[in-house]
Protein backbone atom coordinates (compact mmCIF):
# COMPACT_ATOMS: atom_id res chain seq x y z
CA UNK A 1 0.00 0.00 0.00
CA UNK A 2 1.32 3.45 -0.90
CA UNK A 3 2.46 5.70 1.86
CA UNK A 4 -0.10 8.38 2.62
CA UNK A 5 0.80 11.98 3.23
CA UNK A 6 1.05 12.98 6.85
CA UNK A 7 -1.74 15.47 6.42
CA UNK A 8 -4.25 12.68 5.82
CA UNK A 9 -3.49 10.89 9.09
CA UNK A 10 -5.58 11.62 12.14
CA UNK A 11 -4.04 13.77 14.80
CA UNK A 12 -1.42 12.00 16.87
CA UNK A 13 -0.85 12.00 20.58
CA UNK A 14 1.50 14.61 21.94
CA UNK A 15 4.14 12.02 22.70
CA UNK A 16 4.52 11.42 18.99
CA UNK A 17 5.30 15.00 18.01
CA UNK A 18 8.37 15.69 15.78
CA UNK A 19 11.62 16.06 17.75
CA UNK A 20 14.10 16.08 14.85
CA UNK A 21 13.20 18.35 11.95
CA UNK A 22 14.80 15.94 9.50
CA UNK A 23 12.97 12.84 10.64
CA UNK A 24 9.36 11.93 11.12
CA UNK A 25 8.73 8.92 13.31
CA UNK A 26 5.40 7.14 13.01
CA UNK A 27 4.35 4.15 15.21
CA UNK A 28 1.69 2.21 13.42
CA UNK A 29 2.44 -0.94 15.42
CA UNK A 30 4.49 -1.24 18.51
CA UNK A 31 6.86 -3.70 16.85
CA UNK A 32 7.35 -1.82 13.55
CA UNK A 33 9.38 1.38 13.09
CA UNK A 34 8.92 3.39 9.86
CA UNK A 35 11.55 6.07 9.09
CA UNK A 36 10.86 8.70 6.38
CA UNK A 37 13.90 10.65 5.18
CA UNK A 38 13.34 14.34 4.58
CA UNK A 39 14.00 15.80 1.10
CA UNK A 40 16.14 18.45 2.70
CA UNK A 41 18.59 15.83 4.00
CA UNK A 42 22.11 16.21 2.64
CA UNK A 43 23.01 12.53 3.16
CA UNK A 44 23.78 10.64 -0.04
CA UNK A 45 23.51 7.16 1.37
CA UNK A 46 20.62 5.17 -0.10
CA UNK A 47 18.65 3.49 2.66
CA UNK A 48 16.74 0.25 2.50
CA UNK A 49 13.45 2.17 2.53
CA UNK A 50 14.48 4.17 -0.61
CA UNK A 51 15.19 0.98 -2.50
CA UNK A 52 11.78 -0.26 -1.53
CA UNK A 53 10.14 2.85 -3.08
CA UNK A 54 9.65 4.94 0.04
CA UNK A 55 11.86 7.92 -1.19
CA UNK A 56 10.92 11.54 -1.97
CA UNK A 57 8.51 12.11 -4.81
CA UNK A 58 10.01 12.74 -8.32
CA UNK A 59 9.77 16.27 -9.89
CA UNK A 60 6.41 16.94 -11.35
CA UNK A 61 6.01 17.71 -15.07
CA UNK A 62 5.44 21.31 -14.16
CA UNK A 63 8.72 21.51 -12.25
CA UNK A 64 10.57 19.87 -15.15
CA UNK A 65 9.03 22.36 -17.60
CA UNK A 66 10.07 25.33 -15.47
CA UNK A 67 13.58 23.94 -15.10
CA UNK A 68 13.92 23.44 -18.88
CA UNK A 69 12.63 26.96 -19.53
CA UNK A 70 15.20 28.46 -17.18
CA UNK A 71 18.03 26.46 -18.83
CA UNK A 72 16.82 27.49 -22.30
CA UNK A 73 16.69 31.15 -21.34
CA UNK A 74 20.18 30.98 -19.81
CA UNK A 75 21.52 29.28 -22.97
CA UNK A 76 20.00 32.02 -25.16
CA UNK A 77 21.66 34.71 -23.07
CA UNK A 78 25.07 32.98 -23.33
CA UNK A 79 24.74 32.52 -27.10
CA UNK A 80 23.75 36.15 -27.54
CA UNK A 81 26.80 37.35 -25.61
CA UNK A 82 29.13 35.06 -27.60
CA UNK A 83 27.61 36.29 -30.86
CA UNK A 84 28.15 39.92 -29.86
CA UNK A 85 31.77 39.23 -28.91
CA UNK A 86 32.43 37.36 -32.16
CA UNK A 87 30.87 40.17 -34.21
CA UNK A 88 32.96 42.74 -32.37
CA UNK A 89 36.20 40.85 -33.09
CA UNK A 90 35.24 40.46 -36.76
CA UNK A 91 34.55 44.18 -37.11
CA UNK A 92 37.92 44.99 -35.54
CA UNK A 93 39.77 42.64 -37.91
CA UNK A 94 37.92 44.01 -40.96
CA UNK A 95 38.70 47.56 -39.84
CA UNK A 96 42.40 46.69 -39.61
CA UNK A 97 42.42 45.14 -43.10
CA UNK A 98 40.65 48.14 -44.59
CA UNK A 99 43.03 50.55 -42.91
CA UNK A 100 46.14 48.77 -44.21
CA UNK A 101 44.74 48.39 -47.72
CA UNK A 102 43.63 51.99 -48.28
CA UNK A 103 46.23 53.93 -46.30
CA UNK A 104 48.99 53.47 -48.89
CA UNK A 105 49.89 55.55 -51.91
CA UNK A 106 48.47 53.90 -55.02
CA UNK A 107 51.53 55.01 -57.00
CA UNK A 108 54.36 53.47 -54.95
CA UNK A 109 52.71 51.50 -52.12
CA UNK A 110 54.32 53.57 -49.34
CA UNK A 111 52.18 54.09 -46.20
CA UNK A 112 50.52 57.52 -46.19
CA UNK A 113 51.82 59.98 -43.58
CA UNK A 114 51.50 63.71 -42.87
CA UNK A 115 54.55 64.39 -40.68
CA UNK A 116 57.71 64.25 -42.86
CA UNK A 117 57.61 66.15 -46.17
CA UNK A 118 60.74 64.47 -47.56
CA UNK A 119 59.72 60.90 -46.71
CA UNK A 120 57.79 58.65 -49.12
CA UNK A 121 54.05 58.62 -48.62
CA UNK A 122 53.75 62.26 -47.51
CA UNK A 123 50.33 63.88 -48.02
CA UNK A 124 49.12 67.32 -46.96
CA UNK A 125 47.09 67.05 -43.74
CA UNK A 126 44.08 68.90 -45.14
CA UNK A 127 43.97 66.62 -48.20
CA UNK A 128 44.37 63.53 -46.03
CA UNK A 129 41.53 64.50 -43.66
CA UNK A 130 39.22 65.38 -46.56
CA UNK A 131 39.89 62.09 -48.38
CA UNK A 132 39.51 60.13 -45.15
CA UNK A 133 36.19 61.80 -44.40
CA UNK A 134 34.82 60.73 -47.78
CA UNK A 135 36.46 57.26 -47.64
CA UNK A 136 38.72 58.06 -50.60
CA UNK A 137 42.19 57.33 -49.18
CA UNK A 138 42.68 54.80 -51.96
CA UNK A 139 42.75 57.66 -54.49
CA UNK A 140 45.69 59.54 -52.90
CA UNK A 141 49.13 59.77 -54.53
CA UNK A 142 52.04 60.92 -52.37
CA UNK A 143 54.34 63.88 -53.00
CA UNK A 144 57.30 61.69 -53.99
CA UNK A 145 55.29 60.00 -56.75
CA UNK A 146 54.22 63.39 -58.08
CA UNK A 147 57.87 64.42 -58.39
CA UNK A 148 58.84 61.08 -59.99
CA UNK A 149 56.09 61.47 -62.57
CA UNK A 150 57.69 64.81 -63.59
CA UNK A 151 61.12 63.26 -64.14
CA UNK A 152 62.79 63.92 -60.78
CA UNK A 153 65.30 61.27 -59.62
CA UNK A 154 64.42 60.60 -55.97
CA UNK A 155 65.87 57.48 -54.41
CA UNK A 156 64.57 55.94 -51.21
CA UNK A 157 66.33 52.57 -50.94
CA UNK A 158 69.62 52.12 -49.11
CA UNK A 159 71.73 49.32 -47.70
CA UNK A 160 72.85 46.16 -49.47
CA UNK A 161 71.65 46.53 -53.03
CA UNK A 162 70.53 50.10 -52.43
CA UNK A 163 71.79 53.24 -54.12
CA UNK A 164 74.28 55.92 -53.20
CA UNK A 165 73.16 59.52 -52.94
CA UNK A 166 69.96 61.06 -51.67
CA UNK A 167 68.01 60.14 -48.55
CA UNK A 168 67.47 56.46 -47.87
CA UNK A 169 64.27 55.66 -45.98
CA UNK A 170 64.02 51.90 -46.45
CA UNK A 171 66.63 49.16 -46.86
CA UNK A 172 66.77 46.57 -49.61
CA UNK A 173 66.42 43.81 -47.01
CA UNK A 174 63.19 45.38 -45.71
CA UNK A 175 61.73 45.40 -49.20
CA UNK A 176 62.73 41.76 -49.71
CA UNK A 177 61.05 40.90 -46.39
CA UNK A 178 57.75 42.23 -47.78
CA UNK A 179 57.86 39.42 -50.36
CA UNK A 180 58.64 36.59 -47.91
CA UNK A 181 54.96 35.68 -47.45
CA UNK A 182 54.64 34.57 -51.09
CA UNK A 183 56.16 31.16 -50.46
CA UNK A 184 53.36 30.38 -47.98
CA UNK A 185 50.47 31.50 -50.24
CA UNK A 186 48.81 29.99 -53.27
CA UNK A 187 49.57 32.49 -56.02
CA UNK A 188 50.51 32.79 -59.68
CA UNK A 189 53.90 34.46 -60.17
CA UNK A 190 54.71 36.54 -63.26
CA UNK A 191 58.48 36.97 -63.23
CA UNK A 192 59.99 39.77 -65.33
CA UNK A 193 63.50 39.78 -66.81
CA UNK A 194 65.14 42.65 -68.71
CA UNK A 195 66.54 41.43 -72.05
CA UNK A 196 69.24 44.14 -71.98
CA UNK A 197 70.44 42.93 -68.56
CA UNK A 198 69.31 39.31 -68.79
CA UNK A 199 71.84 37.78 -66.39
CA UNK A 200 71.85 40.66 -63.93
CA UNK A 201 68.04 40.78 -63.57
CA UNK A 202 67.22 37.05 -63.82
CA UNK A 203 66.80 36.34 -60.07
CA UNK A 204 68.22 32.82 -60.19
CA UNK A 205 67.14 32.12 -56.57
CA UNK A 206 63.56 33.27 -57.08
CA UNK A 207 62.28 29.99 -55.60
CA UNK A 208 63.50 31.20 -52.20
CA UNK A 209 60.87 33.93 -52.44
CA UNK A 210 57.93 32.23 -54.18
CA UNK A 211 58.30 28.60 -53.08
CA UNK A 212 56.58 26.07 -55.34
CA UNK A 213 54.11 28.53 -56.89
CA UNK A 214 53.87 28.34 -60.72
CA UNK A 215 55.89 30.94 -62.68
CA UNK A 216 55.25 32.64 -66.01
CA UNK A 217 58.52 34.09 -67.37
CA UNK A 218 58.14 37.44 -69.16
CA UNK A 219 61.06 39.03 -71.05
CA UNK A 220 60.68 42.82 -71.23
CA UNK A 221 62.12 45.63 -73.37
CA UNK A 222 62.54 43.60 -76.56
CA UNK A 223 61.83 46.82 -78.47
CA UNK A 224 65.39 47.87 -77.51
CA UNK A 225 67.00 45.05 -79.51
CA UNK A 226 68.65 46.03 -82.83
CA UNK A 227 66.56 46.12 -85.98
CA UNK A 228 66.24 42.90 -87.93
CA UNK A 229 66.45 40.67 -84.84
CA UNK A 230 64.73 37.32 -85.38
CA UNK A 231 62.42 36.70 -82.40
CA UNK A 232 62.39 32.96 -83.11
CA UNK A 233 66.11 32.90 -82.33
CA UNK A 234 65.66 35.10 -79.25
CA UNK A 235 62.83 32.91 -77.90
CA UNK A 236 64.83 29.72 -78.37
CA UNK A 237 67.91 31.31 -76.78
CA UNK A 238 65.93 32.43 -73.71
CA UNK A 239 64.37 28.97 -73.26
CA UNK A 240 67.77 27.29 -73.56
CA UNK A 241 69.36 29.56 -70.94
CA UNK A 242 66.35 29.24 -68.62
CA UNK A 243 66.43 25.44 -68.85
CA UNK A 244 70.14 25.41 -67.95
CA UNK A 245 69.36 27.51 -64.87
CA UNK A 246 66.90 24.74 -63.83
CA UNK A 247 64.02 27.15 -63.32
CA UNK A 248 60.77 25.33 -64.02
CA UNK A 249 58.37 27.75 -65.72
CA UNK A 250 54.96 27.37 -67.37
CA UNK A 251 55.81 29.44 -70.45
CA UNK A 252 58.09 32.20 -71.77
CA UNK A 253 56.80 35.45 -73.32
CA UNK A 254 58.72 38.13 -75.22
CA UNK A 255 57.09 41.51 -74.58
CA UNK A 256 57.43 45.25 -74.96
CA UNK A 257 55.48 47.49 -72.59
CA UNK A 258 56.10 50.43 -74.91
CA UNK A 259 54.67 48.90 -78.10
CA UNK A 260 52.42 46.33 -76.30
CA UNK A 261 54.00 43.51 -78.34
CA UNK A 262 53.39 40.13 -76.68
CA UNK A 263 51.35 41.58 -73.78
CA UNK A 264 48.05 40.07 -74.96
CA UNK A 265 49.65 36.61 -74.86
CA UNK A 266 50.63 37.14 -71.22
CA UNK A 267 47.08 38.29 -70.40
CA UNK A 268 45.64 35.12 -71.94
CA UNK A 269 48.12 32.94 -70.08
CA UNK A 270 47.27 34.63 -66.77
CA UNK A 271 43.53 34.10 -67.32
CA UNK A 272 44.21 30.46 -68.11
CA UNK A 273 46.55 29.68 -65.21
CA UNK A 274 45.37 31.85 -62.28
CA UNK A 275 42.56 29.40 -61.32
CA UNK A 276 41.23 31.54 -58.48
CA UNK A 277 44.69 32.60 -57.25
CA UNK A 278 46.02 36.12 -56.86
CA UNK A 279 48.64 37.23 -59.42
CA UNK A 280 51.95 38.79 -58.32
CA UNK A 281 54.27 40.66 -60.69
CA UNK A 282 57.83 39.97 -59.49
CA UNK A 283 61.27 41.03 -60.70
CA UNK A 284 64.50 42.86 -60.01
CA UNK A 285 64.48 46.61 -59.39
CA UNK A 286 63.97 48.76 -62.49
CA UNK A 287 63.11 45.77 -64.67
CA UNK A 288 59.88 47.44 -65.80
CA UNK A 289 57.20 45.93 -63.53
CA UNK A 290 55.04 49.04 -63.21
CA UNK A 291 55.27 49.75 -66.95
CA UNK A 292 54.32 46.16 -67.69
CA UNK A 293 51.28 46.35 -65.36
CA UNK A 294 50.11 49.52 -67.10
CA UNK A 295 50.46 47.79 -70.48
CA UNK A 296 48.69 44.68 -69.14
CA UNK A 297 45.75 46.72 -67.81
CA UNK A 298 45.51 48.60 -71.10
CA UNK A 299 45.36 45.32 -73.02
CA UNK A 300 42.86 43.69 -70.66
CA UNK A 301 40.63 46.78 -70.60
CA UNK A 302 39.44 46.04 -74.14
CA UNK A 303 37.42 43.07 -72.83
CA UNK A 304 37.36 43.42 -69.06
CA UNK A 305 35.49 46.39 -67.51
CA UNK A 306 37.16 45.75 -64.15
CA UNK A 307 40.61 46.19 -65.70
CA UNK A 308 39.38 49.30 -67.49
CA UNK A 309 38.32 50.83 -64.16
CA UNK A 310 41.66 49.87 -62.58
CA UNK A 311 43.56 52.02 -65.10
CA UNK A 312 42.48 55.17 -63.29
CA UNK A 313 44.72 54.44 -60.28
CA UNK A 314 47.70 52.58 -61.73
CA UNK A 315 51.24 52.37 -60.27
CA UNK A 316 53.69 55.16 -61.06
CA UNK A 317 56.63 54.34 -63.36
CA UNK A 318 60.02 56.06 -63.50
CA UNK A 319 63.66 55.42 -64.30
CA UNK A 320 64.56 55.34 -60.59
CA UNK A 321 65.20 51.80 -59.32
CA UNK A 322 63.08 51.29 -56.22
CA UNK A 323 60.09 53.36 -57.32
CA UNK A 324 57.66 50.85 -55.74
CA UNK A 325 58.15 50.63 -51.96
CA UNK A 326 55.29 48.32 -51.01
CA UNK A 327 52.82 45.83 -52.52
CA UNK A 328 50.12 47.62 -54.53
CA UNK A 329 46.78 45.82 -54.80
CA UNK A 330 44.90 46.23 -58.07
CA UNK A 331 41.37 44.96 -58.76
CA UNK A 332 41.91 43.75 -62.31
CA UNK A 333 39.84 40.56 -62.73
CA UNK A 334 36.12 39.86 -62.96
CA UNK A 335 36.51 36.76 -60.79
CA UNK A 336 37.63 38.82 -57.79
CA UNK A 337 41.31 37.78 -57.85
CA UNK A 338 43.82 40.55 -57.17
CA UNK A 339 46.80 41.75 -59.21
CA UNK A 340 49.79 42.91 -57.13
CA UNK A 341 52.67 45.16 -58.14
CA UNK A 342 55.54 44.25 -55.79
CA UNK A 343 58.69 46.12 -54.73
CA UNK A 344 61.66 45.36 -56.92
CA UNK A 345 64.27 42.94 -55.60
CA UNK A 346 67.43 45.03 -55.17
CA UNK A 347 70.61 43.19 -56.13
CA UNK A 348 74.02 44.29 -54.89
CA UNK A 349 75.84 42.93 -57.96
CA UNK A 350 74.32 45.40 -60.46
CA UNK A 351 75.99 48.63 -61.55
CA UNK A 352 72.96 50.65 -60.39
CA UNK A 353 73.73 49.63 -56.81
CA UNK A 354 77.08 51.44 -56.78
CA UNK A 355 76.62 54.61 -58.84
CA UNK A 356 75.24 57.86 -57.46
CA UNK A 357 71.52 58.56 -57.82
CA UNK A 358 72.28 61.46 -60.19
CA UNK A 359 73.94 59.03 -62.63
CA UNK A 360 71.14 56.46 -62.68
CA UNK A 361 69.49 57.79 -65.88
CA UNK A 362 72.74 57.18 -67.78
CA UNK A 363 72.42 53.42 -67.15
CA UNK A 364 68.95 53.07 -68.71
CA UNK A 365 68.84 52.75 -72.53
CA UNK A 366 66.07 54.88 -73.98
CA UNK A 367 66.25 53.91 -77.66
CA UNK A 368 67.00 50.85 -79.76
CA UNK A 369 70.49 49.47 -79.13
CA UNK A 370 73.20 49.96 -81.72
CA UNK A 371 76.40 48.05 -81.25
CA UNK A 372 79.75 49.86 -81.25
CA UNK A 373 82.33 47.56 -82.88
CA UNK A 374 86.11 47.73 -82.47
CA UNK A 375 88.89 45.80 -84.18
CA UNK A 376 92.46 46.56 -85.14
CA UNK A 377 91.35 48.46 -88.25
CA UNK A 378 89.16 50.88 -86.30
CA UNK A 379 91.78 51.93 -83.74
CA UNK A 380 93.11 55.50 -83.78
CA UNK A 381 96.45 56.42 -85.32
CA UNK A 382 99.37 54.51 -83.84
CA UNK A 383 101.53 56.42 -81.37
CA UNK A 384 104.82 55.75 -79.66
CA UNK A 385 103.07 54.05 -76.75
CA UNK A 386 100.97 51.79 -78.97
CA UNK A 387 101.81 48.08 -78.75
CA UNK A 388 103.46 46.41 -81.72
CA UNK A 389 101.58 43.88 -83.83
CA UNK A 390 98.48 43.66 -85.96
CA UNK A 391 95.95 42.75 -83.23
CA UNK A 392 94.24 44.21 -80.19
CA UNK A 393 96.69 42.58 -77.80
CA UNK A 394 98.03 45.18 -75.40
CA UNK A 395 95.04 47.54 -75.69
CA UNK A 396 92.51 48.52 -73.03
CA UNK A 397 88.84 49.49 -73.42
CA UNK A 398 87.15 51.84 -70.94
CA UNK A 399 83.34 51.67 -70.93
CA UNK A 400 82.60 54.96 -69.24
CA UNK A 401 84.21 54.97 -65.81
CA UNK A 402 82.52 51.71 -64.82
CA UNK A 403 84.30 48.98 -66.82
CA UNK A 404 87.90 48.36 -67.90
CA UNK A 405 88.77 45.54 -70.33
CA UNK A 406 92.42 44.60 -70.93
CA UNK A 407 93.01 42.47 -74.06
CA UNK A 408 95.56 39.85 -73.10
CA UNK A 409 95.23 37.53 -76.10
CA UNK A 410 93.17 37.90 -79.27
CA UNK A 411 93.41 37.13 -82.97
CA UNK A 412 94.30 39.87 -85.48
CA UNK A 413 90.74 39.58 -86.86
CA UNK A 414 88.94 39.60 -83.49
CA UNK A 415 86.15 42.13 -83.12
CA UNK A 416 84.50 43.41 -79.91
CA UNK A 417 80.97 44.88 -80.13
CA UNK A 418 79.53 46.80 -77.17
CA UNK A 419 75.75 46.88 -76.50
CA UNK A 420 74.55 49.24 -73.80
CA UNK A 421 73.35 52.77 -73.02
CA UNK A 422 74.58 55.48 -75.38
CA UNK A 423 75.46 57.80 -72.50
CA UNK A 424 78.52 55.67 -71.69
CA UNK A 425 81.28 56.44 -74.17
CA UNK A 426 83.98 53.89 -75.04
CA UNK A 427 87.67 54.85 -75.11
CA UNK A 428 90.58 52.71 -76.31
CA UNK A 429 94.13 53.30 -74.99
CA UNK A 430 97.33 51.23 -74.74
CA UNK A 431 97.39 49.11 -71.62
CA UNK A 432 100.74 50.66 -70.59
CA UNK A 433 99.11 54.05 -70.04
CA UNK A 434 95.62 52.81 -69.06
CA UNK A 435 95.99 53.32 -65.28
CA UNK A 436 97.32 56.85 -65.66
CA UNK A 437 94.60 57.65 -68.19
CA UNK A 438 91.86 56.43 -65.85
CA UNK A 439 93.10 58.42 -62.86
CA UNK A 440 93.29 61.56 -64.97
CA UNK A 441 90.01 61.27 -66.91
CA UNK A 442 87.60 59.57 -64.48
CA UNK A 443 84.70 61.95 -63.94
CA UNK A 444 85.75 63.99 -67.03
CA UNK A 445 85.90 61.83 -70.16
CA UNK A 446 85.09 58.62 -68.29
CA UNK A 447 81.61 59.09 -66.83
CA UNK A 448 79.84 57.99 -64.71
CA UNK A 449 80.86 58.78 -62.05
CA UNK A 450 80.35 62.49 -62.66
CA UNK A 451 80.65 65.49 -60.37
CA UNK A 452 82.93 66.24 -57.44
CA UNK A 453 80.67 64.70 -54.82
CA UNK A 454 80.47 61.42 -56.73
CA UNK A 455 84.24 61.33 -57.26
CA UNK A 456 84.90 61.76 -53.54
CA UNK A 457 82.77 58.68 -52.79
CA UNK A 458 83.99 56.66 -55.78
CA UNK A 459 86.17 53.68 -54.79
CA UNK A 460 87.38 52.77 -58.26
CA UNK A 461 87.49 49.48 -60.15
CA UNK A 462 88.49 47.13 -57.37
CA UNK A 463 87.26 43.79 -58.75
CA UNK A 464 89.37 42.07 -61.42
CA UNK A 465 88.36 38.92 -63.27
CA UNK A 466 90.50 36.94 -65.74
CA UNK A 467 88.40 35.42 -68.54
CA UNK A 468 89.48 32.57 -70.81
CA UNK A 469 87.05 32.16 -73.70
CA UNK A 470 87.43 29.09 -75.90
CA UNK A 471 85.71 28.60 -79.24
CA UNK A 472 85.52 25.88 -81.89
CA UNK A 473 83.87 27.54 -84.87
CA UNK A 474 85.60 30.82 -85.81
CA UNK A 475 82.71 31.70 -88.13
CA UNK A 476 80.34 32.09 -85.18
CA UNK A 477 80.67 34.53 -82.23
CA UNK A 478 82.58 32.98 -79.35
CA UNK A 479 80.62 34.32 -76.35
CA UNK A 480 79.09 37.35 -74.70
CA UNK A 481 80.70 39.05 -71.70
CA UNK A 482 77.77 40.52 -69.75
CA UNK A 483 78.29 43.20 -67.10
CA UNK A 484 75.49 43.11 -64.51
CA UNK A 485 73.26 46.17 -64.73
CA UNK A 486 74.90 47.65 -67.82
CA UNK A 487 74.94 45.58 -71.01
CA UNK A 488 77.15 43.10 -72.80
CA UNK A 489 80.10 42.72 -75.20
CA UNK A 490 79.85 40.31 -78.13
CA UNK A 491 83.18 38.73 -79.13
CA UNK A 492 83.75 37.53 -82.71
CA UNK A 493 87.01 35.57 -83.11
CA UNK A 494 87.16 36.50 -86.80
CA UNK A 495 85.14 39.47 -87.98
CA UNK A 496 82.76 38.80 -90.85
CA UNK A 497 83.26 40.85 -94.00
CA UNK A 498 82.79 40.36 -97.70
CA UNK A 499 86.49 40.83 -98.54
CA UNK A 500 87.96 38.71 -95.74
CA UNK A 501 89.16 35.22 -96.45
CA UNK A 502 88.75 32.49 -93.88
CA UNK A 503 92.00 30.92 -92.75
CA UNK A 504 92.74 27.75 -90.83
CA UNK A 505 93.51 28.40 -87.17
CA UNK A 506 96.09 26.62 -85.12
CA UNK A 507 95.04 24.88 -81.92
CA UNK A 508 96.60 27.59 -79.73
CA UNK A 509 94.54 30.26 -81.48
CA UNK A 510 91.19 28.85 -80.33
CA UNK A 511 91.03 31.00 -77.21
CA UNK A 512 90.73 34.65 -76.19
CA UNK A 513 91.93 36.03 -72.86
CA UNK A 514 90.68 39.16 -71.15
CA UNK A 515 90.94 40.92 -67.80
CA UNK A 516 87.71 42.73 -66.83
CA UNK A 517 87.77 45.27 -63.98
CA UNK A 518 84.55 46.60 -62.39
CA UNK A 519 83.47 48.09 -59.04
CA UNK A 520 83.80 45.51 -56.30
CA UNK A 521 80.23 44.15 -55.90
CA UNK A 522 79.43 44.11 -59.63
CA UNK A 523 79.44 40.70 -61.34
CA UNK A 524 80.63 39.69 -64.81
CA UNK A 525 79.06 36.75 -66.69
CA UNK A 526 80.16 34.67 -69.67
CA UNK A 527 77.16 33.38 -71.62
CA UNK A 528 76.22 32.07 -75.09
CA UNK A 529 76.03 34.89 -77.62
CA UNK A 530 72.61 36.52 -77.92
CA UNK A 531 71.52 36.21 -81.60
CA UNK A 532 70.61 39.82 -82.40
CA UNK A 533 70.49 41.77 -85.64
CA UNK A 534 70.13 40.37 -89.13
CA UNK A 535 73.33 38.34 -88.75
CA UNK A 536 72.02 36.56 -85.65
CA UNK A 537 69.62 34.39 -87.63
CA UNK A 538 72.46 33.44 -90.02
CA UNK A 539 74.81 31.89 -87.48
CA UNK A 540 72.36 30.79 -84.72
CA UNK A 541 71.89 27.03 -84.50
CA UNK A 542 68.80 25.35 -83.03
CA UNK A 543 69.57 22.36 -80.87
CA UNK A 544 68.05 19.00 -81.78
CA UNK A 545 65.66 17.92 -79.03
CA UNK A 546 64.48 14.49 -77.99
CA UNK A 547 60.78 13.69 -77.55
CA UNK A 548 61.13 13.91 -73.76
CA UNK A 549 62.84 17.31 -73.99
CA UNK A 550 60.14 18.59 -76.33
CA UNK A 551 57.50 17.58 -73.78
CA UNK A 552 59.24 19.11 -70.74
CA UNK A 553 60.68 22.20 -72.40
CA UNK A 554 58.56 25.34 -71.83
CA UNK A 555 56.99 26.96 -74.87
CA UNK A 556 57.75 30.57 -75.75
CA UNK A 557 55.35 33.12 -77.30
CA UNK A 558 55.59 36.47 -79.04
Amino acid sequence: MALRALSTFPSLPRRFTRRDPTLTVIHRKPATLIVCKSIASSESTVSLSERDGFAAAAPTPGERFLENQRAHQANKVVKKELKKEKKKKKEESVRKVVDTSVSCCYGCGAPLQTSDVESPGFVDLITYDLKKKHHQLRTIICGRCQLLSHGHMITAVGGNGGYAGGKQFVSADELREKLSHLRHEKALIVKLVDIVDFNGSFLARVRDLVGANPIILVITKIDLLPKGTDMDCIGDWVVEVTTKKKLNVLSVHLTSSKSLDGVSGVASEIQKEKKGRDVYILGAANVGKSAFINALLKTMAERDPVAAAAQKYKPIQSAVPGTTLGPIQINAFLGGEKLYDTPGVHLHHRQAAVVHSDDLPALAPQNRLRGQSFDISTLPTQSSTSPEGESLNGYTFFWGGLVRIDILKALPETRFTFYGPKALEIHVVPTKTATEFYQKEVGVLLTPPSGKDQLQEWKGLQSHRLLRIEFNDPKRPASDVAVSGLGWISIEPIRRSKDSEQRDLEEAEHEIRLCVSVPKPVEVFIRPTLPIGTSGAEWYQYRDLSDKEEEIRPKWYF
